[in-house]
């Protein structure tokens, strides 16, 4: 009678034993790894001058964020943005993530960073430099690559309000002669 127990007890551990979770471990380096590459394949899309390569590191559906343009939406609306952006002579975008997110699904994964732009002031026509933060989130795609859904920036630095139009000068009343 204790071997029909014993047996019980074996086979209803391994029974529940096999109900468990048996998804494969999420390896979180090698997504961060993945994510950074995707990153680095922007950045030298941009110092390339290369809109298309750039949109191209987007989901259909993602939609990028920056300071002073609407949102641009798609791959399409990213693209067509960031040739505008792009035709700028002093244009110079650098980057860089601090810190990399990932789901414990494996599914999705998020950066934060800091960025650096050099761009053609339209008032002034001269180069100036802004510095700030961004939030990207990446969405493992149907084939295995990483592509970015959501992308925000902000300056660091308040926007300047343009200066106020200097006053009239107010003529002095002359002496009547």
């Amino acid at each position: 009678m204790r071997t029909d127990v014993i047996l019980t007890v074996s086979v209803l551990a391994l029974i529940l034993g096999g109900c468990g979770d048996n998804s494969p471990a999420v390896n979180k380096l090698a997504i961060e790894k993945s994510v950074q590459d995707v990153e680095k394949g922007m950045s030298k899309a941009l110092a390339g001058k290369d809109a298309a390569a750039f949109a191209s590191n987007y989901a259909a559906d993602a939609v990028l964020m920056t300071p002073g343009m609407p949102p641009m939406k798609g791959t399409d609306g990213i693209r067509e943005g960031t040739s505008r952006m792009l035709a700028d002579p002093n244009i110079k975008l650098d980057f860089a993530s601090d810190r990399v997110e990932v789901a414990d699904s494996g599914e999705m994964a998020a950066t934060r960073g800091s960025y650096t732009m050099t761009a053609t002031d339209p008032g002034a026509k001269k180069p100036v430099t802004e510095t700030g933060s961004y939030v990207m989130v990446f969405r493992k795609q149907k084939d295995g690559a990483w592509k970015a859904v959501l992308n925000i920036s902000t300056n660091e630095v308040p926007t300047v309000a343009p200066p106020a139009p200097k006053a009239a000068v107010k003529k002095k009343k002359g002496k009547k002669r």
